[in-house]
């Protein structure tokens, strides 16, 4: 008799969508995981035929997905959440956010700020965010001492502020940043240069060289409000995204964010220059920025991700949110019910941003080779009864509440819905310290 393999994790599911292939489920199946890749995916009857796992978990009412990836975000804006709502982007930003920013935001701001962000994703089974915040070396810190996978931001911006005093020393604290932790498998590293409004053509030149040689991603909102291509228009003579283009940033490495005022040419050149677009639906809706052409964009098979936002302008880190809204806008814009399906949403919600930022062999879907990076999903809820398309479930359904186990690596971080790496009461006291400070 051949005896069974020994591995760390088996992770025995009612459901698993591995994504990759596409629009599969996989009933009665089990994952399993040894240092923190995934070694197999196979009938769970064979599974435990075939392997003797140190940790055994069962999960007879769960859908298992990869794990969420939030394309875009500003993690210790967590602390801000709430502050200035109800107002147009300029103005929430000129005369609430960036004063606010510019008195409190330090390395304990974002610390904390960026620790209540990884508890809300991990909570809501996001594995992996893709930030832009100043102090990018903390998020780096709190992501590693917590556990979740993130891409780091190397943000850039023309005005100082109390992380750098100009572009050169933004840029030298992000790449100093990034040879700190370039071979560290839980982060990988983009350039933020924050806006065109912000940033100069000198600077996005820079920016564009080191990209170019690093072969690292250009993280950059384009294209939020009709407001930006208008002033765009009114001070440099053409739009935003016709600006980038002649400096050489429209291209696959490009990470473009909100992208809802577009031309059809623009959706085109999207398309030929292999671009990927970050969808922020609850962003757009809640600052009123518009309805991102996210239809026509996939029909022209552009990577299109799905991301939040800080929590300052959504005012939730929440991918079951942004999935459910991307469905339905895609529905209402196109008038046509099949414009963007479940499958289609969760796929943007994991793979395209895999895509993205390039880490898509890394994570993404479940796939043997892959780190196991995956989310479990409790369907024993009443309120999720009956299912009979688990997918159609995930995205229409369940909410983040039904999160109920994330892993990144293997390693588990929240187990049954607690979790493993984090002190919640702690972070509660550190919170409610800010918040009696700001709102002084």
């Amino acid at each position: 008799m051949v005896s069974s393999e020994v591995i760390d994790t088996l992770i025995e599911a009612r459901w698993i969508a591995p994504v990759e292939p596409a629009e599969i489920v996989l009933q009665d199946h089990a994952i399993a995981i040894d240092k923190g890749i995934i070694k197999a995916i196979l009938p769970t009857e064979q599974a435990n035929l075939q392997f003797k796992a140190r940790q055994q978990v069962t999960l007879n009412n769960h859908l298992v997905i990869p794990g969420l990836i939030n394309l875009h975000t500003h993690a210790a804006m967590s602390l801000l959440r709430g502050l200035a709502d109800d107002l147009p982007l300029m103005e929430w930003l000129n005369n609430h956010i960036w004063p606010a920013e510019s008195r409190y935001v330090d390395e304990s701001f974002v610390l904390d700020g960026t620790r209540l962000a990884c508890a809300e994703m991990l909570a809501g089974g996001i594995t992996c965010f893709n930030d832009m915040y100043f102090f990018p070396e903390v998020t780096a810190e709190v992501a590693l001492e917590i556990g979740i996978r993130a891409a780091i931001g190397m943000i850039v911006i023309d005005f100082p502020t109390r992380y750098a005093c100009d572009a050169e020393d933004y840029l030298a604290k992000g790449l100093a940043l990034r040879d700190k932790y370039q071979h560290n498998q839980n982060l990988s590293f983009c350039f933020a240069p924050h806006a065109p409004y912000t940033v100069s053509d000198k600077v996005f030149s820079s920016v564009l060289t080191y990209a170019e040689q690093l072969n690292l991603p250009i993280h950059v909102h384009l294209h939020e409000t009709q407001d930006e291509v208008n002033i765009s228009l009114e001070t440099k003579g053409l739009r935003p995204i016709d600006r980038l283009h002649k400096l050489g940033l429209i291209g696959p490495n490009l990470i473009a964010v909100h992208m809802v005022h577009l031309t059809d040419n623009e959706i085109i050149l999207m398309q030929q220059q292999n671009c990927n677009v970050v969808h922020c639906p609850s962003s757009n809706l809640k600052l009123a920025s518009g309805f991102a052409p996210i239809t026509d964009l996939l029909n022209h098979g552009v990577n299109v991700g799905l991301g939040t936002d800080g929590a300052a302008s959504n005012n939730r880190l929440d991918m079951f949110e942004e999935m459910r809204l991307a469905a339905l806008l895609a529905k209402a814009e196109s008038g046509r019910p099949d414009a963007l399906t479940a499958h289609k949403a969760l796929q943007m919600a994991t793979l395209n941003g895999a895509r993205a930022l390039g880490i898509n062999t890394i994570t993404g879907s479940l796939v043997v080779g892959k780190s196991a990076d995956i989310t479990a999903v409790d369907f024993s809820d009443i309120n999720l009864s009956p299912c009979y398309d688990p997918i159609s479930h995930l995205v229409y359904t369940a909410g983040r509440e039904h999160v109920s186990h994330v892993w990144v690596n293997g390693r588990m971080l929240l187990d049954n819905r607690h979790f493993t790496t984090l002190d919640k009461l702690e972070l509660h006291h550190r919170v409610a310290s800010w918040q009696q400070r700001i709102a002084s």
